[in-house]
């Protein structure tokens, strides 16, 4: 038995998010890639648990803390790093979308280090979550993950990685070559389309995915394309899901709600399709409202949405 379904780990920020284009005005929350995912997969019903640091030199650490306790994520493998602030990062919404500024240089999540995983939840977990952006932001952060794939490995819990691409935080060649590793050694892979443009140099699907599979021919893959759905592609067929119609306001952590309630559907026992065309609705429904985490849905939100639809 598994005491948790999801496990993630990675780099949680404190949000700034625009309320009214071209205006000053922010609402504060909490971000980053891989604390979105654990959060939509508890809303989704999931056992789950964040493992990470977390600052001790600003105010902002309990904020983290609290919010993950009400959402009934375990935050047992946290560690408070008392030298080290909380990153943070602003949205601002254009005509052109949503632009990103972050301030989290030397943050405490960028100082994890392997050794922080001796709590060993990652064993005690079905699927361990990461992303391309925890092996960005630092060497000891991007050593962390790979030991956690491998503490994942060695003991049957299955890896699912998004490949989250940023080109503003590391070299290209650097981005290319560890990414495609880890690439090679998860279970579940959740890229972006426009991640793999960046990454392989094409934009065609399929082109992409004949790709993904030279490197990795055992992961479940699912390709996200934004506004024209997603690609499940799971070894012996691609099947496209298109995308739910809704009237988006803000797509920050659309692909993080849709990477949570995937895994947490996939614990509950749907297939893989079942379990993708769930999450491409919780996902739309996602960028319905402003921030990260408070538009990620619950379940009888998904469930009304997809009766809608038929």
């Amino acid at each position: 038995m598994h005491d948790f379904d999801v496990v993630g780990l990675g780099e949680a920020l404190i949000e700034f998010n625009q309320t009214v284009p071209g205006e000053p005005m922010y609402r504060q929350g909490i971000g980053g890639d891989t604390s979105n995912v654990i959060i939509a997969a508890a809303r989704a019903g999931a056992r789950t648990a964040y493992l990470g640091r977390y600052g001790g030199n600003d105010d902002f650490g309990e904020l983290l803390l609290q919010t993950w306790r009400n959402e009934g994520v375990d935050v047992s493998g946290m560690i408070c790093d008392e030298q080290a602030n909380n990153g943070l990062y602003f949205v601002q919404h254009t005509p052109e979308g949503h632009r990103f500024s972050y301030a989290r240089h030397e943050s405490a999540a960028a100082r994890m280090r392997p050794a922080d995983l001796q709590h060993g939840l990652v064993e005690r977990s079905r699927y361990l979550h990461v992303s391309g952006i925890s092996l960005a932001i630092s060497t000891t952060a991007c050593d962390t993950v790979f030991a956690a794939m491998e503490r994942a490995r060695s003991t049957g819990t299955r890896s699912c990685l998004d490949a989250n691409l940023r080109a503003r935080l590391w070299p290209m060649s650097r981005a290319r070559a560890i990414l495609r590793e880890a690439i090679a050694q998860c279970d579940v892979f959740l890229p972006g389309l426009d991640d793999m443009a960046l990454m392989t140099g094409m934009d065609q699907p399929d082109a992409i995915l004949d790709w993904i599979r030279a490197v990795n021919d055992h992961a479940i893959v699912v390709l996200k394309m934004g506004s024209k759905g997603v690609i499940l592609d799971d070894k012996l067929t691609r099947t496209p899901i298109g995308p739910r119609q809704v009237k988006a306001v803000d797509a920050t952590g659309a692909g993080d709600c849709f990477a949570g309630n995937l895994l947490a559907r996939a614990c509950a026992g749907d297939d893989w399709l079942q379990a993708c065309q769930y999450a491409n609705a919780a996902a739309g429904l996602s960028t319905t409202g402003y921030g990260a985490v408070d538009p990620l849905p619950r379940p009888e939100q998904v469930r009304a949405f997809l009766d809608a639809a038929g």
